[in-house]
């Protein structure tokens, strides 16, 4: 087991590795930007050093200062959270060199699955249900037209190295698709430094299905089940469950033996996240995410799994805790993202919290880094937490949800919170009836 956990993130996942890693008897350093002197988890660790100003650029994003700070430490390993360089290959293989073990799968899996082009040939080779489309960049508008034609409108482009919805455009005829191709070109050159896209069916009223699995990097593979994070804003997840009301217990079965299968056929090590559209009871690979999820709380609470010690178990050499058949689902967990933004235009909202109180009782859970008279800083993103709620089914999930966000104060800034507070109302969202269009649409109404 590693003696001194390095934690490349601020923030509250930064908070929820160092608690893990506490957990385990491991030593915890953490790094911070100057804005983030006064953070929590700054307070908590054993070890801090501060790696740089503000931007994150030239903190969080320093591989050169946060590999300095691990030899000043002698950590041994690196946790990367999720954003920032969780994702980042050339990362993995820095620490690599320098006898440091990234906490995360190999440099790799990390390449192949974050060029969503090789991504997706990668899916189709293992088993894995694609979205019908392009096998590759598309490299004209000659051939985007043939393509188009082939696959049927709507079409959708999509950047290849893109994410978070940039470098994204619906084609409906083709004469829309000349101005989409240039236009998800343009932005996805400016967003990442690459402008090639590929071509996919554009599915009209799909639910935003991912299943977590989990590889020991020597040929076994395990899922965790499904979430379902179909409650999205400009391709941003608000609202996430587990396990998704949209799926029955075979539907369940069979797309996790397929995604488990693939990870162990992969020699994938670590925590990866297979996604998926889902309609009319077919699944379309979109992407792998190859890090520790934001919404991997609903997954730990109806599997009673820490999947922070189950991350650094795996990269430290002990492989999976559990076997596929002592995997059981209980009950039913909602997680809400608490940001501070304006709840109906998501506008940023830093400042100083003048109050903040947390729910409490059975079945909640609160995972945040910030306390009463904390100042937001302006530079990063705005989640400031995260309500999860588990209930023994989704009714009473709901009911514990609506309680605990009449609980919960934020003072001195603006949060989402009045959001949530609207949906856990809504009857489509009691019914479980929505799709990945479903906030905006309703946003649209009701503004």
């Amino acid at each position: 087991m590693f003696q001194k956990i390095l934690i490349a993130n601020r923030g509250e996942i930064a908070l929820r590795v160092l608690r893990a890693a506490k957990e385990l008897g491991i030593k915890t350093v953490v790094v911070h930007s100057t804005a983030d002197a006064d953070a929590m988890h700054v307070r908590l660790a054993d070890e801090s050093v501060c790696i740089g100003p503000p931007p994150s650029r030239e903190s969080y994003l320093n591989i050169h200062q946060i590999v300095a700070a691990c030899e000043i430490t002698g950590a041994d390993a690196v946790h990367p959270g999720y954003g920032f360089l969780s994702e980042n290959a050339k990362f993995a293989d820095i620490l690599a060199a320098h006898h440091i073990t990234f906490i995360g799968p190999s440099a790799e899996h990390i390449r192949i699955m974050g060029d969503k082009i090789e991504a997706k040939r990668t899916a189709r080779r293992l088993g894995i249900p694609c979205v019908p489309g392009s096998d590759g960049a598309v490299s004209d508008e000659t051939e985007a037209k043939r393509l188009a034609a082939d696959i049927g409108y709507p079409v959708i482009i999509k950047a290849a190295a893109g994410g978070g919805g940039r470098g994204m455009k619906v084609a409906r005829t083709e004469a829309d698709l000349v101005e989409a191709l240039h236009t998800a070109r343009t932005e996805a050159g400016a967003a990442f430094g690459d402008d090639s896209v590929y071509i996919e069916k554009y599915l009209e009223k799909p639910r935003h299905i991912e299943l977590q699995v989990f590889g020991d990097g020597a040929g076994k593979g395990v899922h965790l089940g499904e979430r379902d994070c179909s409650l999205q804003r400009r391709h941003q997840k608000v609202w996430e469950e587990a396990l998704s009301p949209a799926l029955n217990e075979s539907e369940r079965a069979r797309i996790g033996d397929i995604c488990a299968n693939a990870v162990a056929e992969l020699g994938y090590s670590g925590a990866g996240t297979i996604e998926f559209l889902y309609e009319n009871g077919e699944f379309y690979f979109i992407e792998m995410n190859t890090r520790l999820q934001v919404e991997h709380p609903v997954t730990e609470a109806i599997t009673g799994l820490d999947l922070v010690h189950e991350q650094i178990r795996v990269a430290s050499g002990g492989g999976l805790s559990v076997r596929q058949e002592d995997v059981k689902f209980q009950g039913h967990a909602i997680e809400c993202r608490i940001n501070a933004e304006d709840p109906r235009t998501f506008t940023p909202s830093p400042g100083t919290i003048t109050h903040f109180h947390t729910p409490g009782g059975l079945g909640i859970r609160v995972d945040s880094g910030v306390y009463s008279g904390y100042r937001i800083p302006p530079y990063y993103d705005s989640l400031i937490g995260k309500l999860i709620v588990h209930g023994r089914n989704r009714v009473e999930c709901m009911m514990r949800l609506r309680r605990a966000l009449d609980e919960f104060v934020v003072d001195g800034i603006k949060t989402t919170l009045p959001l949530f507070r609207e949906l856990v109302g809504n009857s489509d969202i009691a019914n479980g009836d929505y799709d990945i269009h479903w906030l905006e649409k309703h946003l649209a109404e009701s503004a």
